[in-house]
């Protein structure tokens, strides 16, 4: 039986309460287009948004300073080589538009369960042997999510993301789930398309049994 209801029939952005982070709960719930955002003072909330945002990869837009970046950075890129390190880096990272941080000691717990099961990953950019930029997210079956990202030098979370992207596309995918519009995913050319038709393609991917990683 389903934890969660049909986000497709949901009126709102959430589709549930409920604290349960266990392996099999994250995963049913990513499969799903539905993801969890603490907010302070309240059980855990999980969202599926009505307008979901993407990068259809045939639509990224990488601006000359970006190209430019890199090019010249003396970078080296990796994926899952330290899951923990990235994850307690963004939980560290501070935000202009909050207070706090919504990655807290039981979601780090529960991710890192994640990552050993197989479902999260992270890319980890490196100068050196010091971790300067990265970003985690989630398989949903074929979808990568993205769950968020930190830099300690100039355009580092950007090129890892660039990274991932180019990695995902020697595997097949066609786009990025980003959840939510900032002005960083904007600025690359991502969109907001309807919760339905966004349910619809992550369906179609997983039909396809595509693998990621």
């Amino acid at each position: 039986m389903s934890r969660f209801p049909d986000p497709r029939r949901a009126p709102g952005d959430v589709v549930a309460i409920g604290d349960d982070l266990s392996v099999e709960t994250l995963r049913e719930a990513y499969r799903r287009g539905i993801f969890p955002w603490p907010h302070d003072s309240m059980p855990l909330p999980w969202f599926s948004p009505r307008r979901r945002t993407v990068i259809l990869f045939d639509e990224l837009h990488v601006g000359r300073s970006l190209r430019k970046a890199q090019k010249r950075a003396f970078l080296r890129f990796s994926i899952d080589e330290d899951f923990g390190a990235v994850i307690r880096a963004c939980a560290a990272s501070p935000r202009p538009d909050q207070d706090g941080t919504w990655i807290a000691p039981k979601i780090i717990a529960a991710y890192s369960r994640l990552h050993r099961s197989g479902e999260a990953h992270s890319v980890e950019v490196w100068e050196g042997d010091r971790l300067v930029g990265g970003l985690y997210g989630i398989d949903a079956g074929g979808v990568f999510t993205g769950e968020s990202m930190f830099h300690l030098v100039p355009d580092a979370s950007k090129l890892a993301l660039l990274f991932l992207i180019e990695h995902l596309q020697t595997r097949g995918a066609k786009f990025l789930d980003c959840q939510v519009m900032t002005p960083h995913m904007a600025a690359l050319g991502a969109r907001q398309i309807p919760r339905s038709k966004f349910l619809d393609m992550l369906a179609e991917v997983q039909a396809s049994g595509l693998t990621l990683f």
